[in-house]
């Protein structure tokens, strides 16, 4: 479900593998991702462009993560994601709790 992409001293990008983030794989996906936050602690750039549907439980895997993050004061950022996940992330706040980049150098530039 999820591949590591690049790693470095400041982050890893880590590239979601599937086009249905849902009740299916959220679980999987938050335990993947929470492996690579535990055993790198790095910040995380998550690429999403091959997401095309998210639900609610993804969402929560997501938010999941991001807690772990900050509570080892790293960053959880989201590249690529399309527009109607985008507007689904607005439409409930969460482009508020994540930093949303449209491309990966935008995501790696911004990256602490």
């Amino acid at each position: 479900m999820t591949e590591l992409v690049e790693q470095n001293a400041r982050y890893l990008v880590v590239r979601i593998n599937t086009t249905e983030a849902s009740l299916n794989n959220a679980d999987m996906i938050r335990q993947q991702l929470a492996g690579l936050l535990s055993q790198h602690q790095n910040n995380l750039i998550l690429e999403l462009q091959q997401v095309e549907y998210a639900d609610s439980s993804f969402l929560g895997a997501l938010v999941a993560v991001l807690k772990q993050a900050i509570s080892i004061k790293k960053e959880v950022v989201l590249v690529g994601l399309r527009k109607d996940i985008h507007n689904l992330m607005s439409l409930i706040r969460l482009d508020k709790v994540f930093k949303i980049y449209p491309s990966l150098p935008e995501a790696v530039q911004a990256i602490s």
